[in-house]
Order: structure tokens, then sequence, then C-alpha cells
């Protein structure tokens, strides 16, 4: 089985900042992968990389068997389809109904005119529905998005990548604005999807706690280097110290 992501001795640098150094990956479909450390370890950054928003400054990243640096825009766009991110930030226009920004998941296939129509008579409202119903929310479908809960928005970050029917998930820190209950809802519904679908999922986490409860794989992140890259079952106490510099004989 090919990786659908490749990292080969990537390096990313901003200006004078080195955000990865030398980072060699690969991903297989349908994996659940956390990419956790501290802030600033470069997880952002990485996604970025994987998703074809950012290039590498060195090194190579093979998306789909496609190295992405050699991609003309539009080849680049087709690939960039097959990716779904999911951001903290959510990245919803909140004067639209919810169906609009759902519908946003279209917007890589539908042609500039379709899109605009569908703001005056929403289109494919079927589909919207049915994503809506998988993220628990079809009563919000009409609703104005900025009527919503943090909670709500995220869901409906999430139905919009539904619709756009990925082959993986990327998911940057998206229970970072939330509340614990609603940050164990978000992620249970993450992977409960990525289950069902079969999708890879790739999702940056702050917090180890939620990675070891629902990842099959954990990718640890220090300034800008791998720490390790191990199976959930196999990461110790020990290497979580390590990567969060916690001296376990401190109190």
């Amino acid at each position: 089985m090919s990786p659908i992501f490749e990292l080969k001795n990537v390096t990313k640098q901003f200006g004078n900042f080195q955000s990865l150094t030398d980072i060699n990956l690969q991903i297989y479909p349908g994996e659940r992968v956390a990419l956790v450390g501290s802030s600033g370890a470069g997880k952002s950054t990485l996604i970025s990389l994987l998703n074809g928003t950012l290039q590498p400054t060195q090194g190579e990243v093979w998306v789909l068997s496609r190295n992405m640096r050699r991609l003309r825009p539009k080849q680049l766009r087709q690939v960039q389809r097959q990716i779904g991110t999911i951001y903290q930030q959510f990245h919803l226009v909140n004067d639209l109904q919810v169906i609009h920004n759902v519908n946003a998941g279209h917007l890589g296939r539908w042609s500039f005119f379709k899109a605009a129509v569908s703001l005056l008579y929403p289109l494919e409202v079927e589909t919207a529905a049915k994503a809506l119903v998988q993220v628990g929310i079809l009563e919000k479908l009409y609703e104005r998005t900025d009527r919503l809960s943090g909670g709500q928005q995220q869901r409906v970050a999430i139905a919009r990548v539904l619709v756009q029917d990925p082959a993986a998930i990327l998911a940057d820190e998206p229970i970072s604005n939330l509340d614990p209950e609603r940050s164990r809802e978000i992620m249970n519904l993450l992977c409960q999807l990525s289950l069902e679908t079969g999708k890879t999922l790739i999702t940056s986490i702050h917090a180890f706690e939620y990675a070891r409860r629902h990842f099959q794989r954990i990718i640890g992140l220090q300034q800008g280097r791998i720490l390790f890259d191990a199976p959930t079952e196999e990461v110790s106490s020990a290497m979580v110290n390590e990567l969060y510099n916690i001296n376990p004989h401190t109190k």
C-alpha cells in the first residue's frame, strides 16, 4: 500500500526561524494519527505542508503519490480537493445560513455560476442535510451561523469537509477554542467519522490525553523535530515527559 502522505527530509523556514527540521514521515490510508507537542513545536506548519498551503524550504512533500512542488496550479488544486482541513478558527462566514457554509465544501468542483446561484437558492440541500445528520445538528440547517455555539460551529466546519468528501481529513487544533465537554464531543465525532468512512485522520492536539484516547499512532514534535513516532500503546510516560519537558521528580 502506498502512503497517502510522505515527507522526505523536509525543512521549513520562515525568514530566520526554522519551524520544521529534517522531517521524514509516512502516513497510510485509513490511519488515525495525532500530532502532539507544545505550542510552537511545528504542528500547524506540518498540517499546512500536508494540505499544500505551504511548500517546504527543503525536501519533498508527496500527497496521493504526487510531488506537491512539481504540480502546476490546476494539478495542485485537484490534489487539494482530496484533502479536507478543519481549523481551530472554524473559517465560516458568520452572517450566512449554515447550509451555505456546509455547501462551501462543493466549491472545488462547482462552477462560479453554480456557486453564485446556490447563495440565492441553496443547491444539493439533501447532501448538506445528510452531513448535518452525521454531525448531529440537522435542525440548524437554515440557522444563521453566528447564532450557533462554538461547538455547533465546529460541527458545521466538519459537515463542510464531509460534503467535500476528501480522501483525508486534517484537523489543526480543532478543539483549542472549546470547553472540555465540547472538546470531548468533537474528538469523539471526528474519530467516529474516520472509523465509519475509512478516511485518514490527522489531528494536531495540544492536550496529550485526547491523543492517547482517540488515535492509533502518535507523533511527538519538539522544536520542529520528530521526537517520537509510535503506536499509541507504545508511548510511555517518560516519552511524554520528555516531549513536554516535565521533570517527574519535581513537585
